[in-house]
């Protein structure tokens, strides 16, 4: 849909899908099993994930990482974002159940990414999360190389407020600094309300930006 689809159907990028069950190998087409140890849920089974991987990574160019999709995953980032629009792709292994049985991370050399601190009933949703991080960032996608270096974490800072027409609505108006046309005075009013916004509501990356 939208940006993604767009580019989707001019081939700007691609995206084929492997149904785990296809690798099961009894007539039920079983993924999982209870976990060892006891506990609730299920467990995805390593013979039948590293199967579905090793056919993905058939087609994959050379270096493509896979990424496991795991709330106690590295939390995703702009910045990862950014080196997987730049690499070879990635191959995305959605999880359902308790999880994953460990041993074929470890096997396959998969790495783990989180979008954020909560549980999803299985990683499809942080897949497509995922994607769309990525897929913007490509050549062409967005459509405006100027707003995706100023967007939200391409500085390390959150976005400075934005503000547009009427000059003036329900008694609010726009910053005068944003209607002098000096140009310098607006980058630094932009800067300071960046840093001033990331310090109330972010001040984790303001030390990440203080460090660079």
């Amino acid at each position: 849909l939208s940006l993604a689809g767009k580019a989707l159907s001019e081939g700007t990028w691609a995206l084929s899908t492997l149904d785990i069950r296809d690798f099961a190998t009894d007539k039920h087409r079983s993924v999982d099993d209870t976990p060892a140890g006891g506990g609730a849920g299920m467990v995805m089974r390593a013979d039948i994930a590293a199967a579905a991987i090793d056919a993905a990574r058939e087609d994959a160019a050379p270096g493509t990482p896979t990424i496991y999709l795991s709330p106690r995953g590295t939390p995703l980032t702009q910045s990862r974002a950014h080196a997987l629009a730049q690499g070879p792709g990635a191959i995305l292994l959605c999880g359902r159940f308790e999880g994953l049985d460990q041993r074929v991370l470890e096997a396959r050399d998969v790495e783990e990414i989180s979008i954020g601190d909560y549980v999803l009933s299985g990683g499809e949703l942080a897949a497509q999360v995922l994607i769309d991080a990525a897929v913007r960032l490509l050549p062409g996608v967005a459509g405006n190389e100027v707003s995706l270096a100023e967007e939200s974490f391409a500085s390390g800072l959150l976005e400075y407020p934005h503000y547009t027409k009427p000059r003036e609505w329900e008694g609010h108006a726009i910053p005068e600094v944003l209607l002098s046309g000096d140009h310098e005075k607006i980058a630094k009013w932009r800067r300071d309300q960046a840093e001033s916004l990331t310090r109330a509501r972010r001040p984790d990356l303001l030390d990440k930006s203080q460090k660079r």
